[in-house]
């Protein structure tokens, strides 16, 4: 698909497209919705198959940035921005790539606030912010966000748990974390310490053996049988070929867009599988961003606000047993209602 038919398609407010000729990268900013408060959400660098393929990934994950932001009940409206590179960049390249990124960034004055995502360092957002004055977890303010996200998922983890089997106590529950990168590493170590049996997996095993847990090969992730299945690492994994294959009992992750397309989540329920919301699940990450560095909270407001998260899905499994629903569906309503409630009367 092209980048016309794309736009012509998409559901956002605003989209900038700009070709870097030093580099040979395509940034891409979108915001999606501006409803609930300026735009925000992660830069991400990667290589596409072509450049249309990362204007996609963007206006994908900048939706999906606004259903967390409301979900979440942050100030924030949603944005993503990819940087789409013939190869991934090292040295002085990286850092001129990243201050002009950063000059693309300020020119919306505002409007749009990023952060890290999938190969963006907070050492990468320290040159990011030489140029630009609204960039989340840089090295010295904020942090790596990975935490916050990993935080906030063994909440939601403990919430699916305990609509399963009555107790949210994750003493001798199985639980295959898909992912060793900064997220998946903590919430391995993490859960490893609240009792659980952890399982992980990763392309690269020497990472996914770093965590000292069992590890799984790639190939045989969705047929593992665990309690708990919770992917970390890219989206799209559950779709029409891989949900009859699992065997799993309920799925809880931080991987973005896990969802191939919004029928995957009917799938899941007529296997009985049990399906946490993603955007609810790894919204740890912007709670902690936010909360930190613009509304003033101390680390104890942010395990408030992070255990909250699991509160947001316990209604949410509540609400979907209730009007025989989807999670997935109770999760758009919540969306639509508090979108809906910053619209002018």
């Amino acid at each position: 698909m092209n980048f016309e038919a794309l736009l012509a398609e998409w559901d956002g407010e605003h989209a900038v497209v700009r070709f870097d000729p030093e580099s040979g990268a395509w940034m891409f900013v979108c915001l999606h919705s501006t409803a609930r408060g300026p735009a925000g959400g992660g830069t991400r660098m990667r290589v596409y198959p072509t450049p249309a393929d990362g204007l996609a990934d963007a206006m994908r994950l900048s939706g999906a940035m606004t259903r967390k932001m409301a979900a979440a009940g942050m100030p924030r409206g949603g944005g993503k921005a990819v940087l789409a590179v013939p190869e991934l960049p090292t040295g002085e390249p990286r850092k001129r790539l990243l201050r002009r990124y950063g000059e693309l960034v300020a020119s919306l004055g505002g409007s749009y606030r990023t952060a890290g995502d999938m190969n963006i360092s907070p050492e990468d957002l320290d040159v990011v912010a030489e140029r630009c004055p609204w960039v989340y977890g840089t090295s010295t303010r904020g942090g790596n966000s990975g935490r916050g996200t990993a935080r906030g998922a063994l909440h939601a983890i403990c919430a699916t748990v305990e609509h399963l089997f009555g107790s949210p106590d994750l003493d001798g529950r199985s639980v295959l974390v898909q992912g060793a990168g900064s997220v998946g590493q903590v919430l391995a170590r993490e859960l490893a310490e609240s009792g659980a049996r952890v399982l992980v997996s990763d392309i690269d095993e020497a990472r996914a053996s770093a965590t000292g847990c069992e590890t799984v090969a790639p190939e045989r992730v969705i047929e593992t049988e665990v309690d708990v299945y919770s992917p970390c690492a890219v989206g799209g994994t559950l779709n029409a070929g891989s949900i009859p294959r699992l065997a799993c009992r309920a799925i809880a992750g931080c991987a973005n867009n896990q969802l191939a397309e919004p029928e995957d989540a009917e799938r899941l329920a007529e296997r009985g599988i049990l399906y946490a919301p993603d955007y609810v699940v790894n919204a740890g990450g912007i709670v902690q961003l936010i909360g930190l560095e613009d509304e003033g909270w101390d680390e104890a407001q942010l395990d408030e606000r992070l255990a909250g998260i699991g509160d947001t899905l316990r209604t949410l499994f509540a609400e979907a047993d209730s009007d025989g629903i989807t999670p997935d569906e109770a999760a758009e309503r919540l969306v639509r209602r508090r979108l809906a409630e910053t619209q002018p009367v």
